[in-house]
C-alpha cells in the first residue's frame, strides 16, 4: 500500500520564466445595472426581480467583467494571445506548445477551441494543441503540463465567458438559469452568472534550467490533505454528453453550472492551506521571496479569509474579484496584468500564483517574471 507521504502533492522544479502576459476584460459594470438586465427572480416576492444590492450582500461582488459582445467570437481570444506573444517579442513561429484552459469552449466537440486558436495565430501544424476542460485551476494545471512536457516557449491561454451562455441576446437570463426545477442546484443557479465574469488571459512561459522554479499540482481524488479524497465535482454541469446527450428531456436545464456552496468553500480554504504548507515546506519562507502572490478570486469572503491566515498585506497579495467577479483560470494573470500597467512589478522580480478549482484541482508555481517591457522603466497612464 502507498504511504501516506507519496499519496500527497509536492511541488516539483518548474524551470521556466514567464516571458510575456496580456488579459482582455469585457465592460465593468456594477451589480445593480446587471441585476437590472439580468432580471434574477425574487422568490420571496414572485414577479419581481433581486435587486444589485442584495446580490452583493449575497456574493461579495460589487461590479462584473460583463461583454457577450465583445467575446462574440474566438477572434478577442486571439487577439489577447497575440499581444502576449507581442510582450514576450516572440512570433508564433517560435512556439512549440500550446495549453488552451476553458471551462465554456466555442464548440465542444473534438477541442476545436484549440484548433481555431491555433489557426487564427498562425501556429504551425506540427505544434499540437493540448485543450483543457478546466475551471479556475487551470492555469496550475497548465504550468504543470508544460513542465512535464519539456517545451522550450509554451503559449498558455485561458480564457471564461459566461455570458456567452447564461444570458439571452437582450441580457435576460436564460431560462434554465432563471427558473430551473431539474438540476440539482437548480433553486440557486442564478448565483453562477452572477458571480463568474468574462475574461481572456495569455501568458509566455520560457524554459531555463538555471532557473529554480516550483509547481505544485493535485487532484486530492485519492486524498486530501490528512482527510479523506474529494469526489465532488464542485461545479456540476450535466447535461450534453452521453449521460444526458443534448435534445433529450432534461438535457437543456442540466447542461447548467451549478455551484455546491459548502463543498466550494470547504476545497477553497482547504486547498488553498495545502498549497501553502507544500510550498513553505519545499522552501521554507517562500514569501518573503516573492514580489506577488496571485491567489485564484473565488469570491471576496474566501480570498480575504486565506489572505488574513497568511499573514499577507492587500500589497503583496491584490484581489480584483470584487471589482471583476470571479474570471476563472484569468483571474491571476489579470492580477498581474494590473500590476504590471501600473507599474507594481520589476524585470526579474518572482511571483507566486496558487489557484484551486472545480475537479476538484489545485496547484500553484513559482516563478520569475521576465517580461522584456518591464526592463524599461513603468509609464503610468496620465
Amino acid at each position: 500500500m502507498e504511504s501516506t507521504a507519496l499519496m500527497h502533492a509536492a511541488p516539483a522544479p518548474f524551470p521556466y520564466a514567464l516571458t510575456g502576459a496580456h488579459t482582455t476584460l469585457g465592460p465593468v459594470v456594477t451589480m445593480d445595472a446587471w441585476a437590472k438586465v439580468a432580471q434574477v427572480p425574487d422568490r420571496r416576492n414572485p414577479g419581481e426581480a433581486l435587486e444589485g444590492s442584495f446580490i452583493t450582500r449575497l456574493l461579495g461582488v460589487e461590479s462584473k467583467s460583463w461583454g457577450p459582445d465583445q467575446f462574440a467570437t474566438p477572434e478577442t481570444v486571439a487577439e489577447t494571445a497575440r499581444a502576449a506573444l507581442s510582450s514576450a517579442c516572440l512570433e508564433p513561429r517560435d512556439i512549440d506548445a500550446v495549453v488552451v484552459v476553458t471551462c465554456n469552449p466555442y464548440q465542444i466537440l473534438l477541442d476545436q477551441d484549440a484548433f481555431t486558436l491555433m489557426r487564427l495565430l498562425g501556429i504551425a501544424d506540427h505544434v499540437p494543441p493540448l485543450q483543457l476542460g478546466a475551471g479556475c485551476a487551470g492555469l496550475a494545471r497548465a504550468a504543470s503540463l508544460v513542465s512535464r512536457l519539456s517545451a522550450e516557449r509554451a503559449l498558455v491561454i485561458a480564457y471564461s465567458v459566461p455570458s456567452r451562455t447564461s444570458t439571452c441576446a437582450d441580457g435576460t437570463l436564460l431560462p434554465a438559469y432563471r427558473d430551473n426545477t431539474v438540476h440539482p442546484y437548480g433553486r440557486n443557479m442564478w448565483s453562477a452568472p452572477a458571480l463568474f465574469s468574462d475574461a481572456a488571459s495569455a501568458m509566455v512561459l520560457e524554459r531555463d534550467e538555471a532557473i529554480d522554479g516550483l509547481v505544485l499540482y493535485s487532484r486530492d481524488s485519492q486524498s486530501f490533505g490528512d482527510e479523506a479524497a474529494i469526489d465532488d465535482p464542485l461545479i456540476h454541469f450535466l447535461g450534453g454528453g452521453t449521460d444526458s446527450p443534448a435534445g433529450t428531456p432534461g438535457s437543456a436545464e442540466l447542461a447548467c453550472f451549478g455551484m455546491n456552496p459548502p463543498e466550494i468553500t470547504r476545497y477553497y480554504s482547504g486547498g488553498m492551506t495545502l498549497n501553502h504548507q507544500a510550498l513553505e515546506t519545499a522552501r521554507p519562507g517562500y514569501l518573503d521571496h516573492v514580489s506577488r502572490v496571485y491567489t485564484h478570486q473565488a469570491n471576496p469572503r474566501l480570498v480575504d479569509e486565506f489572505i488574513q491566515e497568511t499573514g499577507l498585506s492587500a500589497e503583496k497579495a491584490p484581489s480584483n474579484v470584487r471589482q471583476l467577479g470571479n474570471t476563472v483560470s484569468p483571474s491571476t494573470l489579470a492580477l498581474l496584468h494590473a500590476d504590471q500597467l501600473n507599474g507594481n512589478l520589476a524585470y526579474g522580480d518572482r511571483a507566486c500564483f496558487s489557484v484551486v478549482g472545480s475537479g476538484p484541482e489545485r496547484g500553484a508555481f513559482i516563478t520569475p517574471i521576465r517580461i522584456p517591457a518591464l526592463r524599461q522603466p513603468a509609464t503610468l497612464p496620465a
